[in-house]
């Protein structure tokens, strides 16, 4: 793996871990990484600038407002310079302060700012880490994108032992240059995606149309999900109120002939995630002029629309090496979602209870099941559907690794 030029901003926080920064600062630069610091006012009491300066080679960023440095506004520039995001160590102080989403300082208001990925490398008494407290933070944490390294157990400063204890700098060093390890492979092989999102809309006239409450959020996170890994993602998205982030490819469309004619047209890909509602039935005459109430006739034909993910899985010649559909079900979960993977010739189905109040359509929460073509199923209990989408890419990438020789 090529280290050379991976930029990663080290935030220092405060405990008496914060000595072993200057070790592993040490081992990424000899291995090529380029090395920007934050360093914290509790961090301070432990590292000294000048020590950072002379391992990283760079300048130490300390204060939110910098009067040498206003023009760069330097929570934003540090946060979209670097590849990766450190924290060591992440000390439970500034993990409840994460957790609530303050931003008082240099270091936590970069880590709010930031679009990349934060990596939180615990290290505190072996009861702070078991406190409750903090326990809900991490999950809390873990929920917002955060990812964890440690604390693994082992004797502490304060003479106590249990877990709690950082990880060793040459533990940490192995899982970043892993990271990036795994993030190359898949820009390597230049996979490709294609995810579907939200609602359609079947027009009866210029003004009413056939639709459900999808907010298309589960897709776009899968959609955002697979982009940070490497995958070249393209999102095909129905009428939504979504804040795309810049950088992801979008596609809007209304009906369920603009959703099936935009998936036609960005074959062929690696992987096809079908999140999207598509509306079963449409009006089988639209009418030019709104239908005024007094000549309705009180009934209303429909059509079946296209099935795009039964198009997707039974396609000879642009069938995506992986195809995923969503099941949206109210009663018998497992039992249609296999109906549907085995009618759709799809190689997963995500199913999901949208007959629950807090889980599903037009929510932040989801929990879902995953059901496998091989039979094998697997649950990712209620969470943000960030974290299930975060979930459900790296199982994509790791299928689609696994199977490597298909994407030479």
């Amino acid at each position: 793996m090529k280290t050379k030029n991976k930029k990663i901003l080290i935030i220092i926080g405060g405990g008496i871990s914060a000595y072993k920064s200057l070790d592993l600062i040490r081992l990424l630069k000899k291995n090529g990484f380029d090395i920007k610091s934050v360093l914290t006012k509790s961090g301070r009491q432990f590292v000294t600038p000048l020590s950072l300066v002379s391992l990283s080679g760079g300048k130490v960023y300390e204060n939110l407002f910098d009067k040498e440095n206003e023009a760069e506004i330097d929570h934003i520039a540090l946060s979209r310079w670097a590849d990766l995001i450190l924290v060591v160590p992440a000390t439970a102080n500034l993990i409840s302060k994460l957790s609530q989403g303050k931003a008082d300082d240099l270091s936590s208001t970069i880590m709010l700012a930031s679009n990349k990925d934060i990596v939180l490398v615990p290290a505190m008494n072996v009861r702070m880490w078991d406190h409750k407290a903090t326990q809900e933070n991490c999950k809390k944490l873990l929920t917002y994108g955060y990812k964890f390294l440690g604390p693994t157990e082992g004797q502490m400063a304060c003479g106590e032992f249990g877990k709690g204890k950082m990880l060793s700098p040459k533990k940490i060093f192995k899982e970043i240059k892993d990271y990036f390890y795994k993030r190359d492979i898949v820009k390597s092989k230049k996979l490709r995606a294609l995810v579907t999102t939200g609602p359609t809309r079947e027009y009866l006239d210029p003004v009413r149309f056939i639709s459900n409450e999808s907010s298309g959020k589960q897709g776009y996170e899968i959609a955002l999900a697979l982009k940070r890994m490497g995958v070249k993602t393209t999102l095909i998205a129905g009428p939504s109120n979504l804040q795309v982030e810049k950088g992801l490819k979008i596609i809007k469309v209304k009906t369920s002939d603009e959703m099936f004619s935009a998936v036609k047209k960005n074959l062929p890909v690696d992987v096809a995630v079908c999140t999207a509602a598509v509306s079963d039935f449409k009006p089988s005459i639209f009418q030019k002029n709104k239908i005024k109430k007094n000549k309705a006739k009180g009934r209303i034909d429909l059509n079946g629309t296209i099935d795009i993910l039964n198009y997707l899985g039974k396609n000879n010649q642009y069938r995506p090496k992986l195809v995923i559909g969503f099941s949206a079900e109210t009663e018998k979960l497992l039992q249609n979602s296999k109906s549907k993977l085995k009618n759709k010739n799809a190689d997963w189905i995500i199913a999901n209870d949208v007959s629950k109040k807090d889980i599903g359509f037009n929510k932040d929460y989801n929990a879902v099941t995953i059901i496998r073509s091989d039979g094998k199923i697997s649950q990712i209990k209620k969470n943000k559907k960030s974290f299930i989408a975060s979930i459900i890419s790296g199982e994509i990438i790791k299928k689609l690794l696994i199977n490597d020789t298909s994407l030479n």
